[in-house]
Parts: structure tokens; C-alpha cells; sequence
């Protein structure tokens, strides 16, 4: 199987239950969002590369949200978000966005997970022109405890550990990144700390 077969049998939503959550996960989340919040101006626009269920739009009450499972999207548009909030199923390597946002985020480690990393980079480059104003976030290799336990709580069992992956038995890849890899793969970009677990990357 594939990330987006995993993905296509539920896996989100069963993974952003807080009772499948071990405390670093929770507080990684957390921060996530209330670092979100702070980046983002009031009328800004945003676009969500691979949005899942919308959790961040939401939050945010603003922006477009992409993903390429159907089943999120229809359960983002079902939650009849308040504010300026649209949900369109695309390939994330192949928007149908003009360049003219502000900001271009990609959270929750979900770039992690891409098989065409770049490929979805630069979309979000050309869709949201200005350097600094994409925004990645990704998981650290201090993250791979935590991970292993959610992964457990979630029924996943992880028969692979490398230096760049997890990998599960049913197929789910989920990478994590050292700051001389993340520089590699995104050039000039600058990075911050997510709690103890992850790096959010401006690129």
C-alpha cells in the first residue's frame, strides 16, 4: 500500500483524535496551530497544500485547503467553516491556482509523506510567489519516540527506522528531517523549532 491508500482508509481522522495522541504529539500540534495563528494577517491569502479535513483553515477562518482524498475534502466542506474558506480535491504537484497568495503552508509534517517533495515545493513557490512565504512543517529525528507510540495507539505497527523514515507494515512512510537535510532539499530557507519534534521551515 501506499501513503495515500493509508490515507484513503481513515488514517487522519483516526490520528487526530487527542485520545490516540501521546503529550509530545498533543503539544506539537498545539504549537502548530498557535503559531499558525501568529503568522497569519487578518485577510491574507492562504493556500493549504494537502488540508486533510480543513483543521487549519478552520482555525485560521480563512484560505484555500487541496488535498487529493475526495472523502477529506467532502468532510471539510461539510463542516461549514465561517469565514472566506474554500476546499478543492487536486494533486498537489498540479494546482489550478493562479500565482496570487500570500502564504503557502503545508503542516503537520504532510510534506513528510509526499513521494514528489519538490515537486509540491514548487507549486507552492509559483502559487505563492514571495521567498519566506511558504511554509513547511516537519518532524525532527527526536521526534521517532513519539512517533513510534502514536503509531502503536493508532494500530501501526513500524517495521522500518532509518535515518530519514518510519515505515509501517502496511506501507506508511513518514519522514523526519536533520536541518543540514531540510536545507538540501529547499535551499535558502530559514527554520524554527515545533516544540521538541519538528522544524517549521520558511521557505
Amino acid at each position: 500500500m501506499s501513503n495515500d491508500d493509508v490515507y484513503a482508509a481513515g488514517l487522519l481522522n483516526r490520528a487526530l483524535d487527542p485520545a490516540t495522541q501521546p503529550p509530545a504529539i498533543s503539544e506539537f500540534l498545539r504549537e502548530e496551530t498557535d503559531r499558525l495563528r501568529y503568522l497569519v494577517g487578518h485577510g491574507s491569502r492562504v493556500v493549504d497544500f494537502g488540508c486533510g479535513t480543513g483543521r487549519h483553515l478552520a482555525a485560521l477562518a480563512l484560505g484555500v485547503g487541496l488535498d487529493n482524498q475526495p472523502a477529506y475534502i467532502a468532510a471539510a466542506v461539510g463542516t461549514n467553516i465561517p469565514g472566506p474558506v474554500h476546499f478543492v480535491v487536486a494533486d498537489a504537484r498540479q494546482v489550478p491556482f493562479a500565482p496570487v497568495f500570500d502564504l503557502a503552508i503545508c503542516m503537520t509534517s504532510t510534506w513528510g509523506t509526499l513521494p514528489d517533495k519538490l515537486a509540491v515545493l514548487a507549486e507552492m513557490r509559483r502559487v505563492a510567489p514571495d521567498p519566506g512565504r511558504r511554509i513547511v512543517l516537519v518532524y525532527a529525528p527526536t521526534s521517532i519516540g513519539a512517533r513510534r507510540e502514536w503509531y502503536a495507539r493508532l494500530d501501526l505497527e513500524v517495521t522500518a527506522e532509518t535515518d530519514e523514515y518510519l515505515e509501517t507494515a502496511d506501507g506508511f512512510r513518514s519522514e523526519h528531517f536533520t536541518l543540514n537535510r531540510i536545507r538540501s532539499l529547499m535551499g535558502r530557507c530559514e527554520v524554527e523549532p515545533i516544540g521538541d519534534i519538528g522544524y517549521l521551515v520558511f521557505a
